[in-house]
């Protein structure tokens, strides 16, 4: 993460505030808020003003997800254009999505918190689209999910740990 921060002061923040790149950097699929976090800690902007900035970056491409994922996988496929890829991501949601039909809220919600390598808001939202879950219930998990990250990261990013601890 660091040396996307150091390409972004290098090439783009002479024009373009840090807040803008991190909330970019936060709605990036694999990335998303949990990078967005980091950077705006290495960007030295105020912990409450990056947690808004790098919330709402992660949270507008989940609406177009839940609604359009399927069809644009359907799309992809018929023109035979990243079949593969569609292929694997949908057999790797859906391998991470076992036993979610119990419990569909709460697993979406600590799917999407719980910061380790591909889970967020993305992976979280697909599963959510190519299982059908309710488009609303989905929202409202995966946003407290990533308030859930929020918190996670903070305590990472912004060192608050160490504050706690001593």
């Amino acid at each position: 993460m660091e040396s996307l921060v150091n390409w972004y002061q290098s090439t783009l923040g002479g024009f373009l505030p840090k807040e803008v790149f991190c909330f970019l950097v936060s709605m990036l699929p694999v990335i998303e808020l949990r990078g967005g976090l980091i950077a705006a800690s290495l960007l030295q902007i105020p912990l409450l003003k990056a947690n808004i900035i790098c919330i709402l970056g992660n949270m507008l491409p989940i609406p177009f997800i839940l609604l359009f994922i399927r069809r644009i996988f359907a799309w992809l496929r018929e023109h035979h254009l990243l079949t593969g890829f569609v292929n694997w991501l949908e057999r790797r949601a859906m391998r991470k999505s076992k036993g979610v039909e119990k419990g569909e809220f709460w697993f979406l919600l600590f799917f999407t918190g719980i910061p380790l390598p591909g889970t967020g808001g993305w992976t979280g939202s697909i599963i959510a689209s190519l299982l059908e879950l309710d488009i609303k219930k989905a929202i409202i998990a995966v946003f407290l999910g990533i308030l859930l990250a929020a918190i996670l990261m903070d305590i990472i990013s912004y060192g608050l740990l160490a504050g706690i601890v001593s």
